[in-house]
């Protein structure tokens, strides 16, 4: 059975709820900066993981301190270049053995296919720090779960 199709379908929820996320930065009446901080590491990451499988060097940070505008520049970047590396991308591509070294040196081979996963939990992981700091700080989160992806609305949630 292909994976590709389900990684397809990860970064397509990738891509929505980043933007929703910086939607929600944007009508923030100041976001708060650790929010807007972690915002810009996801975006960061999947740059330098997106680096890591095409063997160039990153152009952005991992912990960049960007404005909400540089954020939106790099995500649209980021995502275009994804949609690229996606497009064509096969079975044989997804268990290629990557060899790489994270932000403080150490080196690790690690498959493709786990790396994409990687991308798409550790972004729904920090997304969810944001939607929190939005919440504490009296913002709207926008609501980034798969499921309200795959539906078109939002989970439920409590009543009160």
């Amino acid at each position: 059975m292909s994976a590709l199709p389900m990684v397809r379908r990860l970064f397509a929820h990738l891509e929505w709820a980043d933007r929703r996320t910086l939607e929600a930065l944007r009508r923030a009446e100041q976001p708060p900066a650790r929010a807007l901080e972690i915002f810009a590491h996801i975006l960061g990451s999947e740059h330098n993981w997106l680096s890591r499988l095409e063997k160039r060097p990153p152009s952005a940070a991992i912990w960049p301190t960007p404005t909400v505008d540089d954020c939106e520049r790099l995500m649209k970047e980021t995502h275009a270049a994804w949609e690229e590396f996606l497009a064509a991308c096969t079975e044989t591509e997804l268990a290629r053995t990557v060899h790489y070294a994270n932000s403080a040196g150490a080196e690790f081979d690690s498959r493709v296919e786990d790396i994409l996963l990687h991308v798409c939990l550790h972004g729904a992981n920090h997304r969810g720090q944001v939607n929190a700091l939005l919440r504490a700080a009296g913002g709207e989160p926008q609501a980034g779960d798969y499921i309200a992806y795959v539906r078109g609305a939002p989970a439920a949630t409590r009543s009160r």
